[in-house]
């Protein structure tokens, strides 16, 4: 089993950035690979960002190419997605997921752009 917690959402400009944080517990050393969707109002939840555990390789929807980057530090068992140049089409909540052979879920934290 794995505990996610997340931080970091709120409520930004156009143009601004964001830094979101999720912070796993539990069975963290069985981790394949950790990341973030996000899923706006009357939208199907679609995949953002992932980062293999041990690794570290990354990969990122074609929306977030350029302007997210996917992080994670070991000794904190933390992912992190620093958000830049943030649109208002980015407004959604924003989920994280861990993986070990099923995915687990975060509560989600909501971020909103302003244009």
């Amino acid at each position: 089993q794995v505990r996610l917690v997340e931080s970091g959402g709120g409520l930004v400009q156009a143009g601004g950035s964001l830094r979101l944080a999720c912070a796993a517990s539990g069975r963290t050393f069985s981790l394949d690979d950790m990341g973030w969707y996000r899923q706006a109002p009357g939208k199907e939840r679609e995949h953002v960002a992932t980062i293999t555990w041990i690794g570290g390789r990354t990969s990122y929807a074609d929306s977030a190419k350029g302007r997210f980057s996917i992080s994670r530090s070991i000794a904190a068992n933390t992912v992190y997605l620093q958000m830049n140049s943030l649109k208002p089409e980015d407004t959604a909540i924003y989920y994280c997921y861990a993986r070990l052979t099923v995915k687990y879920w975060g509560q989600g934290t909501q971020v909103t752009v302003s244009s």
